[in-house]
């Protein structure tokens, strides 16, 4: 089934037999458009960098709050201070900072250097029904301290604290800059 006025293409072992027709060309388009899907790729386009500045891998905390790094970005904490109530959550999050990671831990404590004398937070697991989350495998810590209500910065330490088995030690961070020297 050739067109008419189309020259049959030659092969190497003869005339394209008929019942191919005209598929060499439908092939062409095929791939064209399959090379140019390529090229494309899905639509994601990355924030440019800055002339001469190497691109920046950024976490943007779901609540608003401040990252700190556990590990090698393994995962991340998120530390939200409601400075009238006195209260910080620290909610576990993924090496992106995009899905909560529940935590084995019933609590844990910040160590927090400032003006005045060095103080302790203690962060206790909290149990969300809604989500199932229960203390000892949730993602949301809570702490409660009058000096909370005061602080807009401090420089702070978390001893020790588990998630999915892992054990971080002496985790460093500032409130409100946190640790994470990729942002």
């Amino acid at each position: 089934m050739s067109l008419s006025g189309a020259r049959k293409l030659e092969f190497p072992a003869g005339p394209v037999p008929d019942w191919i027709g005209d598929r060499p060309m439908h092939c062409r388009a095929v791939c064209a458009l399959a090379s140019l899907l390529c090229l494309t790729g899905c639509g994601r386009t990355a924030a440019p960098a800055a002339p001469g500045a190497p691109g920046r891998h950024q976490h943007h905390p779901p609540h608003g709050g401040v990252p700190v790094v556990l590990g090698d970005e393994l995962f991340h904490l998120e530390l939200v201070l409601d400075r009238p109530a006195g209260r910080l959550q620290a909610y576990v999050l993924d090496d992106e900072m995009e899905d909560f990671v529940r935590s084995e831990a019933r609590s844990f404590e910040i160590d927090a250097a400032g003006p005045g004398a060095p103080r302790r937070v203690v962060m206790d697991a909290v149990a969300n029904p809604e989500t199932g989350e229960t203390v000892g495998d949730t993602s949301l810590f809570e702490g409660r301290s009058g000096w909370l209500r005061g602080a807009a910065t401090f420089d702070a330490v978390i001893p020790r604290i588990t998630v999915r088995g892992e054990t971080f030690t002496n985790v460093r961070f500032n409130y409100p800059k946190g640790n994470d020297t990729d942002d």
